[in-house]
């Protein structure tokens, strides 16, 4: 059956149009002139296309009822330039992506099919889980847990496509594997995947190493350079630690979410590229958009399809397959007798917190391998990194005598920034600090230049 849009547009003449448009790509097409007219079609409707100011019930008013109906049509909101901040608000409410008026034809049938396409996967994504069946591992990603059980299917679901996907975990859950997975299984497998680690790249040189640079932009610019984005041309941007983007960059990635292109530094000429992105984070970019050092438009264009990959000791029940599948890799490598691990060594791993995650088991079996004297890995050959457990906060601490608590604080950052080299990416990692909030403090300190 041919998909069903519904359109709401009191603009008679604009209406006309996008209805025109839409029945020549092969939709079927309800229209409506008010929110008050619309709300008896949308049962029927698989996309709605809804302007945000409408005579009596304004747009966003009827989103607000579209989502009490609970209904899986997904929403599009048409806006002028000058409300776009009403748009985010409509995202927020649910809205799946957003038109700015004045649109081209092109532009509005792009996120038309985009956004059919993620409601596709969205209503196939519980019959795709029923065909996985019981499946336990997927490209080196081991799990047996209902969390990573509906990983994989979501990996297999939204692979195809050329949606954008936002990975959420802490550091060492896996989501480079997961990014990986995504690609490999995608039609882009065949071009590059360029992983951008964001926080290991200087504020100063992101943007020249994102979107390149002509000769003679800057001093020591002997040659032109394509940046990430152009190597990765028909394949995968992976931008690792998104979080830590400074917000002169965030406007150009935005544009190219958005219109596929960009200029290198110190060239007029546009780029136009095919990539998909995906964007990974260890930050809750929620909080950040509340302390306004992450934007609101680009975490939504980033957030099309979301997955919160979970701690492992959330999912403890993965541990001892990832514990044999360790053990089964690496002891070849190591040169060690072991061949097998034991039930007492598997619980003995399954009593730890894991702070590190997955990556922080790896490292403790790989550790435990090589001191291992036997041909079995026991319980006493563990070598857990104790150190990593939390701090146990006592009632009786209290600050350096003389000092008050922001006097404690610049004294552990100028700490760190020795011990860094005054490299502020690394210093930041140190103190678990986003790199924009370490700044923020070094400005407030009065030593950021």
């Amino acid at each position: 059956m041919k998909p069903r849009i519904l359109v709401v547009e009191d603009e008679e003449k604009l209406r006309r149009v996008i209805e025109l448009q839409l029945m020549s790509a092969g939709f079927e097409v309800d229209q409506a002139g008010t929110a008050e007219s619309a709300l008896p079609r949308i049962d029927r409707a698989d996309l709605i296309l809804t302007d945000l100011r409408l005579p009596g019930m304004s747009g966003l008013e009827m989103l607000g009822l579209i989502q009490k109906q609970n209904t899986h049509a997904p929403v599009i909101v048409m806006t002028a330039f000058s409300s776009i901040e009403t748009a985010v608000e409509a995202m927020k409410a649910g809205a799946i992506d957003f038109l700015p008026k004045p649109f081209s034809l092109d532009h509005l049938m792009n996120v038309v099919n985009k956004a059919l396409e993620m409601r596709n996967l969205r209503d196939e994504n519980r019959q795709l889980k029923e065909q996985l069946g019981r499946r336990y591992e997927f490209d080196n990603i081991i799990g047996r847990s209902p969390q990573m059980q509906d990983i994989f299917a979501t990996i297999l679901r939204v692979a195809p496509s050329r949606a954008t996907v936002l990975l959420a975990g802490e550091s060492g859950v896996g989501k480079d594997l997961i990014a990986r997975a995504i690609h490999f299984h995608s039609p882009r497998a065949g071009k590059q995947m360029v992983k951008i680690n964001c926080t290991s790249i200087p504020e100063n040189l992101m943007e020249s190493e994102l979107f390149g640079y002509e000769k003679g932009a800057f001093t020591g610019a002997q040659t032109s350079k394509p940046g990430k984005f152009e190597q990765a041309d028909g394949g995968t941007v992976f931008l690792d630690e998104i979080g830590d983007v400074p917000a002169v960059i965030q406007v150009k990635l935005l544009r190219v979410l958005q219109e596929r292109e960009f200029e290198r530094l110190g060239s007029n000429k546009t780029q136009h590229i095919d990539v998909r992105v995906i964007a990974a984070t260890n930050q809750d970019l929620r909080r950040a958009l509340e302390q306004g050092t992450f934007r609101e438009d680009l975490y939504y264009r980033l957030n099309v399809v979301p997955m919160e990959i979970p701690p492992l000791r959330a999912r403890k029940v993965d541990i001892p397959y990832l514990s044999r599948h360790f053990v089964a890799i690496l002891a070849p490598e190591s040169g060690t007798k072991v061949t097998s691990i034991t039930e007492a060594a598997i619980d003995k791993l399954m009593q730890y917190d894991w702070p590190g995650n997955v990556r922080e088991l790896e490292n403790v079996i790989e550790r435990s391998l090589v001191m291992a004297p036997g041909d079995k890995l026991d319980a006493a050959d563990i070598r857990l990194d104790m150190t990593l457990r939390p701090r146990q906060v006592t009632g009786d601490f209290s600050l350096p005598s003389g000092m008050s608590l922001d006097q404690y604080e610049q004294e552990i950052i100028k700490e760190a920034l020795k011990k860094a080299d005054g490299n502020k990416s690394q210093a930041a990692r140190l103190l678990g600090l986003s790199r924009n909030a370490l700044r923020y403090r070094l400005t407030q300190m009065g030593i950021e230049a």
